[in-house]
């Protein structure tokens, strides 16, 4: 791609401040917005720079497509007693498998792009704000008349989750021309996350566009009924860098039981990686995750890893499993091996489970590199 001397001094400009419009470019390079607009024009059919507010090619960072909600969590303050009334509290949070990604990905440090449905309400006001603020990119959000979605969680007084009934009529009602607009974004990124939350015929529609730009594809699968609706999408033909399912939604994505131990999980995995999967980590709870890894180029068996890390303070489980991809996603994206990104991803969940919110508001990189360290020297 060869860019005149004009060109790659807005470049230079826009990857300082990628919301300078052509007026404010015009300004600081001493030329007419006539002028440089045209280059604006040119620049965008070159590739160079990408959708609204002109983000400078290879600098997309993460896409992140499917649900964002609020998450509305209570807590009983002892032993729940069903079919009454429990005494405890009741809080609402920005919440959704793809937001809680997307904020953790961001506050990690790593550039993420959001796409995803709410509504034109007040939880949706609030949902984007705090998810903008976290440093989310949010051009590609599709605003529409379906109600902002709402999980509601009852937690017992151990934090654990005990029922739960979610809302997603939004993100139901989600289509491929609701999501084409952020093809380039998709085409250009650095690898996309998919989730269980999308419609099966956009997340395919996704993995074949990410698939034909050589852009990797991490799907997370959500829950037992979603990770069932996403089956048909695995395919040798459609190869998936990594799905991160517990042990439910595994059995589900191979189609039958799954015990939770090493053999049999790393057998299930096996079944994924014939399907295109080259990494297969699941969450384990209590007995911290396994992953399971094929190499690049296919050959040889699979390499099965395992790590215990938890936390012995929990405060809340919501949110954790969003943590532990989004910190896989990050630390896979620096360049660690696959082994070392699950550790990061495990150390980031054990984080998100001492807080009391569903995404840590003081999550940063250094904060779980210390964890790491911290249980590498006990």
């Amino acid at each position: 791609m060869k860019l005149t001397p004009q060109e790659q001094a807005i470049l230079a400009q826009l990857r300082a401040d990628p919301l300078l419009d052509a007026a404010a470019l015009a300004d600081r390079l001493g030329t007419t917005r006539a002028s440089m607009s045209v280059a604006l024009s040119n620049l965008t059919r070159k590739g160079a720079i990408l959708g609204r507010g002109y983000l400078v090619r290879g600098e997309a960072g993460v896409v992140v497509v499917g649900g964002a909600i609020m998450d509305v969590k209570a807590r009983s303050t002892s032993r729940l007693d069903p079919a009454t009334s429990n005494p405890g509290t009741v809080s609402t949070n920005p919440g959704g498998v793809g937001r809680n990604i997307a904020e953790n990905l961001a506050r990690l440090g790593t550039p993420t792009h959001l796409v995803a449905a709410v509504g034109s309400d007040s939880f949706g006001e609030e949902l984007l704000g705090h998810t903008r603020t976290a440093g989310v990119s949010l051009d590609h959000v599709v605003v529409g008349t379906r109600p902002t979605g709402t999980y509601l969680a009852v937690l017992d007084h151990e934090g654990d989750l005990a029922v739960a009934v979610s809302d997603m009529s939004a993100t139901d009602s989600l289509t491929v021309a609701d999501v084409e607009p952020a093809k380039a974004l998709v085409q250009h990124c650095d690898l996309l996350v998919v989730d269980g939350n999308v419609p099966l015929v956009v997340a395919t529609w996704l993995a074949d566009l990410a698939g034909a730009a050589g852009v990797p594809v991490v799907l997370e699968p959500v829950s037992v009924v979603k990770a069932g609706r996403l089956r048909p999408l695995l395919a040798p033909a459609r190869p998936v860098l990594a799905v991160t399912p517990n042990i439910a939604e595994l059995a589900a994505l191979v189609d039958r039981e799954v015990a939770d131990t090493v053999p049999a999980i790393s057998r299930a995995a096996a079944d994924l990686h014939d399907l295109g999967v080259r990494h297969v980590w699941v969450r384990r709870g209590v007995r911290g995750s396994l992953l399971s890894s094929m190499a690049a180029d296919g050959a040889g068996r699979p390499t099965v890893s395992t790590d215990s890390t938890i936390s012995s303070e929990v405060v809340d489980v919501t949110g954790a499993g969003d943590s532990m991809t989004a910190g896989f996603v990050h630390a896979l994206l620096r360049d660690d091996d696959p082994v070392a990104a699950a550790a990061f991803g495990q150390a980031t969940a054990a984080l998100t489970t001492e807080s009391v919110h569903t995404v840590r508001p003081d999550l940063t990189a250094a904060l779980v590199s210390g964890r790491l360290t911290s249980q590498g020297s006990a």
